[in-house]
């Protein structure tokens, strides 16, 4: 953070209504010892030395920032009221602007450790305007891929194709978005949903794979274009219990007994886990999770952005250039520990780069109800079964075999090779051990 937000950390900042604690020293997740918390924090401040090309010293100054960051905005959300016109990180991840309508509160944002920027629109007033935009999604011209609300610049930015500038213009005013308050801006961006039809070991549908975003009781939560509500699901087996796309980019599968959710989210080898859900600002540091191309990070661009796919538009998207490609779709989105949403699609891939979106988790776990698992919460007993077949406790070593219960360390031989189990759990056709990175490294 910035020194302001630095100084803080060994006192509480009161302001009228706003009580607010910034501490930099982090703690073990829920059900971690403290040297499995920094193995984990090594795996990902070298994930984020390599994608943002900065050093493990800064990746580590960066993560603590914005643990903080997003502590002292959500105090200043409430706080402000009304006059919260939206915030953001710098693109170092250490000085957090937020965005005021009344000068007299610029105060309040400086006590609590953060640069005060007074502008014309409240963030109300912006998703308004955003909203007019959404409503017109059908009618948006073809060469318009999308649209967010942006607190950096305090207006609605329609992105355009080349040579359809004019088009989105005229089409953005006459959707009712105010002259003064609208930005188009030219893109290279192509959204299409990222679902690959070949097949693939994270979870399949029909002919298809996507990814798996996050466990929740239950089940995981996932991408709406993954499939409709009643579909049915392998690796692991279930049905679509809730899903919604376009418009919105979620569902949720309930899984069937046998499978059982963990707060758990795959890095390509092994795991990181889920404390929570605490929303990360624009311009944090995110990291992704999906089965096509493991575990890429970036930073968080805008939020409640629309996309226009070929099968309509999605609105309330958050826009990074974390790189995802097919197959990644419903794969998980972190900050850290906490979990951010589930891969929705991009226009790009992970050897060019480019623009990518994620459904963010907080409104799917509204819309439906549903209760995160993180790391060392226990999953509800009624997804869990004795699996049919032989099963032992703890196999020391032996050929891999579906139905039978391996602990963390157990090893196995597969195919000719040797693996070890990076956690425990029961053995599933479509688990096989070269298929599941999140289980089983090659020893």
């Amino acid at each position: 953070m910035n020194r302001k937000i630095v100084s803080a950390a060994a006192a509480a900042i009161t302001g009228a209504g706003l009580v607010t604690a910034i501490v930099l020293t982090p703690s073990a997740s829920a059900g971690q010892t403290g040297s499995e918390s920094e193995q984990v924090q090594s795996e990902i401040v070298t994930a984020l030395s390599r994608d943002l090309k900065i050093s493990p010293d800064q990746a580590r100054t960066r993560l603590a920032g914005e643990q903080q960051a997003a502590k002292a905005d959500s105090a200043l959300k409430t706080r402000l009221g009304s006059s919260y016109a939206g915030s953001w990180l710098d693109a170092t991840g250490t000085t957090l602007t937020v965005a005021v309508t009344d000068a007299a509160l610029e105060d309040a944002v400086r006590a609590a450790g953060a640069t005060p920027k007074t502008v014309a629109r409240n963030a109300s007033q912006l998703d308004s305007a955003k909203l007019s935009l959404d409503a017109k999604a059908s009618s948006a011209p073809k060469a318009v891929p999308g649209w967010y609300a942006d607190p950096i610049t305090n207006s609605v930015v329609v992105l355009a194709n080349a040579g359809g500038e004019a088009a989105a213009k005229s089409w953005a005013t006459a959707s009712g978005v105010p002259a003064d308050a609208l930005r188009v801006e030219t893109s290279l961006e192509t959204p299409v949903p990222l679902i690959d039809v070949i097949g693939g070991n994270a979870y399949t549908f029909g002919s298809g794979r996507c990814s798996i975003g996050f466990s929740v009781e239950g089940g995981f939560v996932t991408a709406g274009h993954c499939g409709t509500t009643g579909t049915r699901t392998s690796n692991p087996s279930g049905s679509v219990a809730g899903s919604s796309f376009p418009g919105n980019d979620y569902a949720w599968v309930r899984v069937d007994a046998g499978n059982t959710p963990r707060g758990l989210v795959n890095r390509y080898p092994g795991t990181v886990p889920v404390a929570g859900s605490q929303e990360a600002a624009v311009g944090a540091s995110v990291c992704r999770s999906g089965s096509t191309t493991g575990w890429h990070c970036g930073t968080i661009q805008q939020k409640n952005a629309s996309v226009t796919y070929p099968q309509g538009t999605v609105a309330g998207l958050t826009r990074t250039n974390a790189c995802a490609e097919p197959g990644d779709s419903g794969g998980s989105w972190l900050a850290g520990d906490q979990a951010q949403g589930v891969t929705s699609g991009g226009s790009g891939d992970c050897t060019s780069g480019g623009t990518f979106y994620f459904q963010p988790v907080s409104e799917i776990l509204s819309v439906y109800s549903l209760r995160l698992v993180t790391s060392g919460s226990n999953p509800p007993s009624s997804t869990t079964t004795t699996p049919t077949g032989p099963t032992t406790s703890n196999p020391p070593s032996g050929t891999w075999a579906a139905g039978t219960t391996y602990a963390a360390g157990a090893t196995v031989t597969y195919g000719g090779a040797s693996y070890r189990a990076l956690q425990g759990h029961t053995a599933q056709v479509g688990w096989e051990p070269p298929n599941v990175p999140a289980l089983w490294a090659r020893s």
